[in-house]
């Protein structure tokens, strides 16, 4: 009997596929700009940085887990799904696994989240907890606020301020306005992501009564969007430096737009499954974007 490469995988494999390891930059993102606002602000604290980029990405990991299990009981993984496999549909993984897997993610970073709150208040505890409701609520929950078109408001808010202003306030104990003004390219980006994704999944959400944004408006309102949430990431950097008086260093940034040509030209192009590159390709532009900028804060240290 022939066995699909699916159907080989180990129970550790499944759980890694799971877990969605090409999503993290999205969580990785805001930390490590956050931590470079903090050291050009001299504020920074490398253990409670290191801290909340840990605890980020097992945020991320529990909300994938999340997502696998409960957009499985709602119909809206199935047979006809376009992007990457999940572990429950695929009967990789028991329902209930899967369930545990989001809980021990969510853990680990709940005790991350206890020393954070310890070394920097209790506004940590809040942001912590918020962000673990979200996750789950997305597609879980009573009201999966997924399904209702708010995913690219709740996205934006904790990938942008939730994430960047949380991580700078542990380190600093307040939050800048620098800290604030670097959360929105770190939001719009993530959101892009959560764009792409809702393109692709047009046809099958719609059967599932998932009501995205895409599904309420449109493919053409989607690329619309993704191209205005670029536009944002990097009109920032520009007000920054022109009327906020930032290093003019950061202005490398721009070196990533280099990648925009081609992901443009797939946004306009593709439909369903082949838009998975283009989703893969925003992930990555949302890291490179954070690095650089980050590289363009530190650059003055050194000169």
């Amino acid at each position: 009997m022939n066995t699909s490469p699916a159907q080989a995988l180990t129970k550790i494999q499944a759980f890694a596929l799971a877990s969605r390891p090409k999503t993290l930059p999205a969580a990785a993102a805001p930390v490590i700009l956050a931590s470079a606002i903090a050291i050009y602000e001299h504020v920074f604290q490398a253990e409670i940085a290191g801290a909340a980029l840990i605890a980020a990405l097992f945020l991320q990991v529990g909300a994938n887990f999340a997502n696998d299990v409960f957009d499985f009981h709602r119909g809206a993984d199935n047979e006809e799904r376009l992007g990457p496999i999940r572990v429950t549909q695929a009967g990789l993984l028991s329902p209930q696994e899967v369930l545990w897997g989001m809980w021990i993610s969510f853990g680990v970073a709940a005790l991350l989240g206890l020393y954070l709150t310890w070394v920097a208040g209790w506004p940590i505890l809040i942001i912590g907890l918020l962000a673990i409701a979200a996750a789950i609520s997305y597609t879980g929950g009573p009201i999966p606020y997924g399904y209702y078109g708010l995913g690219d408001l709740f996205v934006f808010a904790f990938f942008g301020f939730a994430a960047v202003c949380g991580t700078y306030f542990a380190q600093a104990g307040t939050v800048s306005w620098l800290a604030f003004w670097g959360a929105i390219p770190m939001g719009a980006l993530a959101t892009a992501i959560l764009t792409v994704n809702n393109l692709r999944d047009h046809e099958t959400d719609l059967r599932a009564g998932k009501h995205t944004l895409v599904v309420r408006n449109g493919r053409d309102f989607a690329r619309r969007e993704y191209i205005l949430l670029l536009i944002i990431a990097y009109l920032v950097p520009l007000y920054l430096v022109f009327l906020k008086g930032l290093t003019p260093w950061v202005l490398i940034v721009y070196i990533s737009t280099g990648l925009l040509p081609g992901m443009l030209s797939s946004l306009y192009k593709d439909t369903g499954r082949p838009l998975n590159k283009l989703l893969a390709k925003t992930g990555r532009l949302e890291l490179i974007y954070s690095l650089i900028f980050s590289l363009g804060l530190l650059i003055p240290k050194f000169l």
